[in-house]
């Protein structure tokens, strides 16, 4: 990485403050260009910027010299406070685009910098950019714990045992003649397979942790059922907007609405959906029947607003009688929860049992939960780990450790492809 790079890290102008970040081996000479000279390094200092092409002004301002490697990228780095306008920005940003070896940034260009450079590794990273998008406390807290390296001990933890496990098995198998490294090469050391089952029993328990996708994304709720059953209007009430038509004739609802809100802090998504039925549907209605069914399967709760018992099977659900002020809304068991979504009746009822529902199905505040990607690895190590503890041969035990060591790796980035990191990179903003 020659190139320097600048890019604007704060929110658009304007603003009170527009912090333009500078981070290369050009870093300081793009700061003495602009200012004249060097500052104190790690000290705020009032300077005066002048683009070096013509000498104009163009603020007076605070600015940084950071020199690496104890930066947040590694580099040597700047950072310039200016005054938040779009002039100043744009003239700033202009002055820099001219000096040799400077380039503005691309999207997550500075902590990618900072991965290739060690500061961080691919967790942290990816709860960084977690942190990013936040958007209610809960989602803020585990991305934080994350960010802040709380898997990336655990998986340095995990890996040093593995190390001497593997340690030990290598030297059975190098000095298997003598006595004071193993029994013979055939035989594991004393102590290998209950050493390996302690370990994946420990990655096993944060395997049953609840996961960060229903928490990053919303806990999805579906509503479904029959047409005409007050699913939209149940919709709009849990919302609380007018997001989906409501109307007596069937088959209103064509499609699926999804809506995301956070209630309490706990982040969710409502999805309404056409009314399911097998016969009178025309064309279009259908294609929303399949989509409602298709929805259903990915709900994490569904509620159901039609005749009991006769919901979606294979995901979690609960029966609603959204009617219960209407004469003539057929009679459902006590294990139904009934309210009116015309009238509110026992709407904060439900709105409490669905916060407290999926609170237990999402991280506790402050819990590090594993992705997709993350507990795919977690689940190779474990799997790898189990397999070497029904091996007799040391050789073949000494492979899975191996595998389980590459996992371990690639779940914080030691190991990693290019096409991978552009992904995750790629989500962060320009001047992250």
């Amino acid at each position: 990485m020659t190139d320097t790079i600048f890019a604007l890290s704060s929110g658009p102008p304007p603003a009170g403050i527009a912090v333009i970040r500078i981070s290369g081996p050009q870093a300081h000479a793009a700061l003495t260009a602009l200012t004249g000279k060097l500052p104190t390094p790690r000290r705020a200092t009032l300077a005066t910027l002048a683009d070096p092409q013509d000498g104009t002004h163009l603020d007076r301002t605070m600015v940084l010299w950071l020199p690496g490697p104890g930066t947040a990228t590694g580099e040597d780095s700047a950072e310039l406070h200016l005054h938040g306008g779009r002039a100043v920005v744009a003239a700033v940003e202009a002055a820099l685009a001219h000096i040799p070896g400077l380039r503005r940034a691309q999207p997550g260009e500075f902590t990618r910098r900072a991965f290739a450079n060690g500061r961080i590794d691919l967790a942290e990273a990816e709860g960084l950019a977690d942190l990013l998008s936040a958007e209610t406390e809960l989602q803020r807290r585990t991305a934080l714990a994350m960010a802040e390296g709380v898997l990336s001990r655990e998986v340095e933890s995990w890996r040093t045992t593995l190390l001497q496990l593997s340690a030990r098995l290598e030297a059975a198998l190098d000095f298997s003649d003598e006595d004071d490294v193993g029994e013979g090469d055939a035989t594991l050391p004393t102590g290998f397979t209950a050493g390996c089952t302690t370990l994946a029993q420990s990655l096993e328990s944060w395997l049953t942790r609840p996961r960060a996708e229903p928490l990053k994304h919303g806990f999805r709720v579906v509503l479904a059922g029959p047409p005409n059953a007050g699913k939209s209007t149940l919709f709009n009430a849990l919302v609380e907007q007018e997001a989906a038509i409501t109307a007596a004739e069937p088959g209103t609802t064509r499609d699926v609405l999804t809506h995301a809100c956070a209630l309490d802090g706990v982040p969710f998504v409502f999805v309404d959906t056409a009314g399911l039925r097998d016969e009178g549907a025309g064309e279009i209605e259908r294609i929303g029947i399949a989509r409602a069914r298709a929805a259903a399967e990915k709900a994490d709760l569904i509620l159901w607003l039609g005749p009991e018992g006769e919901g979606p099977d294979g995901r979690p659900l609960w029966e609603v009688s959204a009617r219960a002020d209407d004469p003539a809304t057929p009679h459902k068991s006590a294990k139904a929860i009934h309210l009116s979504a015309q009238t509110g009746e026992g709407l904060p009822a439900l709105r409490t049992a669905l916060i407290n529902h999926a609170r237990q199905s999402l991280p506790a505040p402050g819990q590090a939960a594993l992705n997709q990607r993350q507990h795919t690895l977690l689940s190779d190590v474990v799997q790898s780990l189990r397999h070497a503890t029904t091996e007799s041969d040391p050789l073949l035990a000494a492979e899975n450790l191996r595998l389980a060591r590459r996992a371990l790796d690639a779940l914080i980035g030691r190991t990693s492809t290019e096409d991978m990191l552009d992904t995750l990179f790629g989500k962060f903003c320009i001047g992250k």
